[in-house]
Parts: C-alpha cells; sequence; structure tokens
C-alpha cells in the first residue's frame, strides 16, 4: 500500500502539459522533421497535418469533459478541412507529426507514444466490432511510412520503423523494422534514432526481403540451366569410336580333303571313309 501510494504521488508530481505548450510542441518538431519548413507562420497556415494536429487537440479535451457532441463535431470539421480524421478519444504523445497530411486515420482506441511520425495514408485501424480496446497502440519514436496500415488491437515498440505500404496485424517488438503484407521483420538492429537522438528518415535504407527472395531464385535458375545445358551437351554427342582391334593371324596348315581323317576340311564337308561307309550301308 505504501509502495502504490508513493508512486502515485510521484505520477501526481509530474505536471500534465497544458494544451498551448503541447501545441508549442507539436509546431517546433516539424522544423525538425521536415526541411521544407522554413518559418512557424508557414508551418500554422500551410501544413494540413499541424491543423488536424491543433483540431485534434482541441477535440480531445473537450472528450475528456465528456462534451463528446462538440468534440465529434470540432473532429468533423477537421476532417473536413484537412482529410485526416483523427478521433477525439485516441491517446496521442507529444511531438506527433504528421508529413503531407492527406487520408490519415487514427481510430477511437488508437493509443500513440511521444516523437511519432506518420506519413500520409497511414491507418491506425481496427479489426473488430466489439466495444473496447480495437486499435493499435504505437510506442515513442515510431515511424510509419506512407500507405501503412496498422490493424487490430497490436502493440508496435518503440523505435520501430513501418516500411511504405506495409500491412503490420501482429505485435512488433522494439528497435525492429518492418515490411511487407503481412509486415515480416526485416531487421533487427540499427534504431532508428541517429547519435544526436534525431529521427533518421532514410526509408531507402530499408532492406527488401521480396527482392532478395527474387534475386536468389534467379541465381538458383541460372545454376539449373547451366547444368541442364551441359547434360544437353554430352547427350548429343557422338558416341566415342571404339579402338580397333587386331585379331591375330593363325597360320593355317593346308589340309587334305581326301585324307579321310577328322581334320578333313569343313568348307566341303569330307568325312572320314569309315562313316561314309557305315552312312553307305
Amino acid at each position: 500500500m505504501a509502495t502504490e501510494s508513493a508512486t502515485m504521488t510521484a505520477e501526481n508530481l509530474v505536471p500534465t502539459p497544458s494544451l498551448p505548450s503541447l501545441l508549442r510542441e507539436d509546431i517546433r518538431c516539424v522544423f525538425g522533421r521536415d526541411p521544407a519548413a522554413r518559418t512557424t507562420w508557414e508551418v500554422l497556415t500551410t501544413y494540413p497535418g499541424v491543423h488536424a494536429l491543433i483540431t485534434y487537440r482541441i477535440a480531445h479535451a473537450l472528450w475528456l469533459r465528456n462534451w463528446r457532441y462538440l468534440a465529434r463535431l470540432t473532429s468533423f470539421i477537421g476532417r473536413v478541412l484537412t482529410n485526416v480524421d483523427i478521433h477525439p478519444g485516441a491517446r496521442i504523445g507529444r511531438r506527433f507529426f504528421i508529413d503531407h497530411g492527406a487520408g490519415v486515420v487514427v481510430g477511437e482506441t488508437a493509443e500513440i507514444g511521444d516523437d511519432v511520425t506518420l506519413y500520409h495514408g497511414v491507418t491506425l485501424g481496427g479489426t473488430t466490432w466489439n466495444p473496447g480496446k480495437r486499435h493499435p497502440t504505437l510506442g515513442d519514436h515510431v515511424v510509419v511510412g506512407a500507405g501503412a496500415k496498422i490493424l487490430g488491437a497490436i502493440t508496435i515498440g518503440s523505435r520501430v520503423r513501418v516500411g511504405a505500404n506495409s500491412v503490420v496485424v501482429k505485435n512488433v517488438p522494439s528497435d525492429r523494422t518492418v515490411v511487407g503484407i503481412p509486415a515480416k521483420v526485416v531487421r533487427r538492429e540499427g534504431p532508428i534514432l541517429s547519435p544526436t537522438d534525431e529521427l533518421n528518415l532514410d526509408h531507402h535504407l530499408m532492406p527488401d526481403p521480396v527482392g532478395h527472395t527474387l534475386n536468389c531464385l534467379l541465381d538458383r535458375i541460372k545454376s539449373l540451366e547451366s547444368q541442364i545445358s551441359g547434360l544437353q551437351a554430352n547427350a548429343e554427342a557422338p558416341p566415342p569410336k571404339k579402338p580397333r582391334t587386331t585379331i591375330p593371324v593363325v597360320a593355317v596348315s593346308n589340309i587334305d580333303c581326301e585324307a579321310n581323317t577328322d581334320q578333313a576340311c569343313p568348307e566341303c564337308a569330307c568325312q572320314p571313309e569309315n562313316e561314309l561307309t557305315s552312312e553307305t550301308r
């Protein structure tokens, strides 16, 4: 009991950031993740991802005060203006950034940690109509590529990178890179944080498991084709010539056909006289 009370006291001592401070952090983090951002005024007036996040922050504050319809109406207005649909019931951490905000969907029970970056076309959706937790949970420093779908009440660990157009339907541990449909872990080392604690957005360094598999298959096909060509060449080659054998010449003595002996010449079928005499009789 003492431990629980101490923990609760420690948690209560941590001040909850105010809405203006959250919005200031959201705007400042844009300059660290988008080289095209030049001035604060430009970010405030031309970035739909920032507009969607400002609308969400206001709608979420209304949602926590049980002003549910007003929260949904505010969220709907933000969706019409920005083409980004964030449910006011979702929980989003600090310094959240949607790059090229368009077509992003965040469900009601989704939870997003701090310093998370989503690109356009990302969906944090559910896979069931049952009430309760049905949307994914993202840890800190997660980067989700364009068009990726993270579906179901799954957990994406911290510092995970999700490749563009991937479909994630299973839990992903921390410090992993996943790509594909369904997404597979393709890298287990090399977190996306650089030594300066800045997000590493080098998407071109992601491995391509499908391309690697195809290259292995092509190499195997070439090897098999070379083996088959060798077998065909051996089959079409003329048979080797047999060595000429020399038959020894045996000297044949002159045989007297009229000798009437067993050694009579077989060419004229000479028979001994006694056998001829018996047959004649």
